[in-house]
């Protein structure tokens, strides 16, 4: 069965694992990487447009398949080697959150939406992936 996923990745840092086919959660750590399965899918939210930028962006950004390779290490210098999964990313346009927070389950607290996105990688359900995959114009993967 599918599963659905946020991943709180700052833009420029999702432009790059689409790149390159992959992508990284929790600055590099293994944990939620090995929670997920193959064909899982991940949305990706992006508060910002880079880590050094204090403007605010607060849009999905991309949405990608878990692909079935598994986690792996790469080294990006001596003191960072981060895990990583293979993923297949999907056509879509970004969107933004503030629109769909009343709708979204997920968010308990509406008025503090954004402390959810603190915890990096969580699960949702379904139908919240359903709602913003269709902001992001996003045909729904099989399940």
């Amino acid at each position: 069965m599918t599963r659905y996923w946020i991943n709180t990745v700052n833009r420029d840092h999702v432009l790059v694992g689409r790149a390159g086919g992959f992508f990284q959660a929790n600055h590099g750590k293994r944990t939620s990487l090995d929670r997920m399965r193959p064909g899982d899918v991940v949305v990706f939210y992006s508060p910002r447009e880079s880590f050094e930028s204090k403007t605010s962006l607060q849009c999905f950004t991309a949405a990608a398949v878990v692909a079935d390779e598994p986690v792996y290490q790469t080294e990006m210098s001596p003191d960072f080697k981060p895990f990583r999964r293979n993923a297949h990313f999907l056509e879509c346009n970004e969107a933004a959150i503030r629109p769909l927070i009343d709708q979204l389950i997920f968010i308990d607290d509406k008025t503090h939406w954004g402390y959810k996105f603190r915890f990096g990688v969580f699960e949702i359900p379904r139908g919240d992936f359903e709602l913003i995959a269709a902001a992001m114009g996003l045909g729904l993967p099989n399940s």
